[in-house]
């Protein structure tokens, strides 16, 4: 379990400096299975799962985590997948926030 995943997300109104890319890449090693996008402003993962039920059990317990924390990603699913990426609009980039998010999708379960 990473240290991030230990802690809550903080509400970010604007205002703040997004995450430069060493930042980002600093955070980066503690969400075992997540990329960085080309301009940095991301960060995504792209799940597998056996079947349709699972990917859409898999999104729902993303979706319950995101409303609990008040930070939400963007998602797309099908059979067999799901892909989540973090960004912090209101900064239009990089938060701690979103490693954070990162951190805790991958103790969910299923999310191999």
């Amino acid at each position: 379990m990473s240290e991030l995943s230990k802690k809550n997300c903080v509400p970010c109104s604007g205002g703040v400096s997004s995450l430069s890319r060493e930042e980002a890449e600093a955070l980066l090693v503690q969400t075992k299975g997540w990329s960085l996008s080309d301009d940095a402003t991301r960060i995504e993962r792209h799940f597998k799962f056996p079947d349709f039920a699972t990917s859409l059990a898999f999104v729902d317990k993303v979706g319950a985590l995101a409303e609990a924390e008040q930070h939400h990603p963007d998602m797309t699913f099908g059979w067999g997948y799901a892909s989540v990426s973090f960004s912090t609009h209101k900064i239009k980039g990089l938060h701690e926030n979103d490693f954070i998010m990162a951190a805790r999708v991958n103790g969910l379960p299923d999310a191999t």
